[in-house]
């Protein structure tokens, strides 16, 4: 009877098995080990794509204002300054008009009479509005167009090189007004910057050595040049005026303050793109929702109430950040942040925070913006924060 060779056969098969086995092993060891990598070399971990709180976008992306400033829009384009009464106040609107005696309608009315420069300055203020009103919308892509809106107009103005103004400024220092800025002397590190941005006209006199003597770009409120309107020559420079000025709107009817203060400037007066003010807004508003949520138990539908929500707004140092880490390839924040030791503002008697801003939630944006920036919603994949350091 003859002996099976499957047994054998399949030995064979199992040895050949264990031996290619063991020789690639052996190979991709070998391989490996002639590869010797730099002790300070860290691999990268793959980036995991952040999850975001749909309910809370959702929420962040309602515009409670909106049919509010679209109706208030409609009027200040009509001409229909009387409708609120804080437009009779405005004393960039009165210097154009006087009231003649002598001059009355046929009812024996008083005749108001506009000087003829207030036509042009009219054109103009019904231009801007009109053309920020309709610009206004979300677009996650313009923290990339930021470097064409904001510092090739501030460096056309210096004559410097078409080349350079396509890029990023090397460093920038965003400086604060807390009251915590005396409790270090960052003068010399806020200075060494390549620019150094400054809040609301905040002055440095007397304050140096704590916050620097320097000044590149002065980032206000329209509240702000309201109050400059006023002024002889619409005055607006503590900083000189050669510093150029950007500004966010705070009202639609400021740009009545724009348009006569742009007219004067020797520097460029910038109005921020009405898409980067709604990005920001969205930003800030997705991180307080967060907040209330967390620390109330409410439903998202209650915040409106708790923090005025057709009046929310961020602070001008958010927004400041913001533009910074757009046109900045590294971003140095000073005087952002409180303490119960320190004065709310380091130049004023400032003692409260304006309940207008949830400080709370801007600073979990700061942290994200230090630790995580891919957490920060709203933003396009194709932007890359640049390293943001904040000094306390």
């Amino acid at each position: 009877m003859k002996r099976s060779v499957r047994p054998v056969f399949s030995i064979l098969i199992f040895v050949l098995f264990a031996v290619t086995l063991s020789f690639r092993i052996l190979l991709r060891r070998t391989l490996f080990a002639s590869i010797e990598l730099p002790h300070n070399v860290i691999m990268p971990h793959p980036e995991i794509a952040p999850v975001f709180n749909s309910t809370l976008l959702k929420y962040a992306a309602i515009d409670i204002g909106e049919a509010k400033a679209k109706q208030e829009i409609e009027q200040l384009l009509e001409g229909n300054f009387a409708s609120r009464g804080r437009y009779r106040t405005f004393a960039t609107w009165r210097r154009f008009n006087n009231h003649d005696p002598k001059a009355t309608s046929s009812r024996g009315i008083p005749v108001m009479l506009r000087s003829p420069e207030f036509y042009r300055y009219w054109l103009d203020f019904r231009r801007l509005l009109h053309l920020w009103a309709r610009n206004r919308r979300y677009y996650p892509d313009i923290m990339n167009e930021l470097v064409e809106l904001v510092k090739k107009p501030i460096e056309k103005q210096k004559g410097t090189s078409s080349n350079s103004n396509s890029r990023r400024y090397a460093s920038c220092a965003v400086v604060g007004n807390s009251g915590i800025l005396l409790q270090k002397e960052y003068g010399k590190l806020i200075d060494s910057n390549e620019i150094v941005i400054r809040l609301n006209n905040a002055r440095t006199a007397k304050f140096e050595k704590n916050v620097g003597a320097k000044t590149d770009l002065s980032f206000v409120n329209s509240n702000i040049v309201h109050l400059c309107a006023r002024r002889q020559g619409c005055f607006c420079h503590p900083y000189g005026p050669e510093v150029p000025i950007a500004m966010y709107i705070c009202q639609p009817a400021h740009f009545l303050d724009y348009t006569l203060c742009n007219s004067s400037h020797k520097s460029p007066l910038i109005v921020t793109d009405p898409r980067f003010d709604l990005l920001c807004t969205r930003i800030v508003k997705y991180y307080s929702l967060r907040r209330f949520a967390a620390e109330t138990g409410k439903s998202l539908d209650e915040w409106g109430s708790a923090h005025d929500g057709s009046m929310f707004h961020y602070s001008s140092g958010l927004q400041a950040v913001m533009l910074a880490a757009g046109i900045c390839d590294r971003v140095h924040v000073f005087g952002f942040g409180k303490s119960s030791s320190a004065k709310h503002h380091y130049h004023t008697n400032q003692k409260a925070e304006l309940k207008l801003h949830d400080y709370g939630a801007e600073y979990d944006l700061y942290h994200d913006l230090v630790h995580n920036p891919k957490a920060i919603p709203f933003i396009s994949d194709k932007f890359k924060f640049p390293p943001v350091t904040i000094h306390y």
